[in-house]
């Protein structure tokens, strides 16, 4: 992988800690739903010990459900084996300002065991693992995650009182691309935007979109790693800053009938120069052809990494602009799969998904994939030139259930990712599915109560 800066250097930390501008520093790590898990610590305890020699965590953080609740199924951690530690290592170069917290700043951590060895499992050291094979042909992934959320004038709490039903959108029509709507809500949506800025990230712009309340803020594309650690990073921010306004954001796939938030994800590769070797004189070149090819080939099988929980399939429906179809086009929004751009910003992107990705996960699909159609020289199909939703494409998985058999029977998996990574998130979507199955709704409750 390319060497990356850190937003904040160490030696600057030092000296901020030293003047008592920063008194607080996060070290946290990506758990398998790409929320931040970690610990607060005293700056100059962090400095003095934390920094070098890294701190312990309960391995369970990566072996319970949503709800963190223990879970049998796991291999690397259960009752069993006493629920002991990993290390959570300090990745300098992600260490930055945190602006929403005053006197703080955060870092990234990676996972080992106690000899050492990286937890394979973690979804940092899953992306870390892709990249490195990518790395052997001489390329960089290049990524973008465009997130979208819902904003409600109801506080967390009150959304949680309330059961998270008839809550107030800050938006009550569609206000796509309108600087009317998007006013409504600039205080917060200026905050987001400037906070962010103030934690390294770059932020290209904001806009509405069409579910009441729903909106999207797209910052500047990086090294992967570096985009999906930014990428968490906002999510709890955005959820933080949401909290200390008053009012709460959600960012699951599907939150009610209307128009789910997503989260397309835009791919490129680089050479060692900084070339974009998905360009070629005729578009694009035979690099992206060949990585583009894995995609289609490899779409189903990874859904679980584009759509790891119950709700993600609840957006895959037909006109919704997600997709349904394994399909691609060229500046096409009814395919999963759309090639834009030209020159040095021809890339791709996936349309898979939601708001709820853990975009270490997909990313690593992503990249997975495309080293398969490297590797197996697969062709590309002619492009889908018209409505992907009625052209009789095969259709992406319609529940966690099929995705979750597809990703467990893999070939193709078992090979990119080893059977410990296979069986892990395989183990995690079975958990959601028991927990479902075994959950009576709100829908089965309108219709049967009274009427059956």
């Amino acid at each position: 992988m390319a060497d990356r800066t850190a937003p904040l250097p160490v030696e600057e930390l030092r000296a901020l800690v030293e003047s008592g501008e920063i008194d607080t520093v996060v070290l946290a790590f990506p758990d398998m739903q790409g929320r931040l898990q970690g610990k607060r610590f005293a700056a100059r305890f962090f400095l003095d010990e934390v920094l070098e020699h890294g701190t312990e965590g309960c391995n369970y953080l990566l072996a319970v459900d949503t709800e963190m609740n223990t879970v049998d199924g796991y291999a690397m951690s259960s009752w069993e084996r006493g629920y002991g530690d990993f290390a959570m290592r300090p990745d300098p170069v992600t260490l930055r300002r945190i602006p929403w917290h005053p006197g703080t700043a955060l870092l990234v951590a990676d996972l080992a065991w106690s000899d050492g060895a990286p937890v394979v499992a973690a979804p940092r050291q899953i992306l870390r693992r892709q990249l490195d094979r990518l790395a052997e042909l001489g390329y960089t992934a290049q990524v973008g995650t465009e997130l979208e959320f819902i904003v409600f004038k109801d506080s967390y709490e009150q959304a949680w009182d309330a059961g998270y039903r008839g809550l107030t959108p800050a938006n009550q029509y569609n206000i796509d691309y309108s600087i009317l709507g998007t006013g409504r809500i600039e205080p917060l949506l200026r905050r987001l935007r400037n906070d962010m800025a103030g934690a390294g990230l770059t932020v290209e712009s904001a806009k509405g979109e069409c579910n009441p309340g729903q909106h999207e803020i797209v910052f500047r594309y990086d090294e992967a790693l570096t985009t999906c650690d930014q990428h968490a990073l906002y999510k709890t921010g955005a959820k933080e800053i949401a909290a200390q306004e008053g009012v709460s954001i959600t960012f699951m796939a599907k939150y009610n009938e209307r128009e789910g938030n997503s989260c397309h994800i835009h791919l490129s590769l680089t050479d060692a120069d900084g070339a974009n070797v998905m360009a070629g004189p005729d578009g694009m070149s035979e690099v992206m052809r060949h990585f583009l090819a894995g995609q289609l080939a490899a779409l189903r099988d990874f859904s679980l990494l584009y759509a790891p929980n119950i709700n993600s399939y609840k957006r895959f429906q037909p006109g919704s602009f997600a997709p349904t179809a394994v399909a691609w086009g060229h500046d096409n929004r009814t395919c999963a799969l759309r090639v834009v751009g030209h020159g040095r910003s021809t890339r791709f992107e996936n349309r898979l998904p939601g708001g709820d990705v853990n975009p270490y996960l997909a990313v690593a699909g992503l990249v997975a994939a495309g080293l398969y159609g490297i590797e197996q020289k697969l062709e590309l199909p002619e492009p889908c030139p018209g409505n992907a939703y009625t052209a009789g494409f095969a259709h992406v998985p319609t529940s966690l259930r099929e995705a979750a058999e597809l990703w467990e029977n893999s070939p193709i998996a078992k090979a990119a990712f080893g059977d410990e990574v296979v069986a892990h998130y395989s183990n995690m979507a079975r958990v959601e599915l028991d927990a479902f199955d075994a959950a009576v709704t709100d829908w089965e409750l309108r219709r049967s109560f009274e009427r059956l």
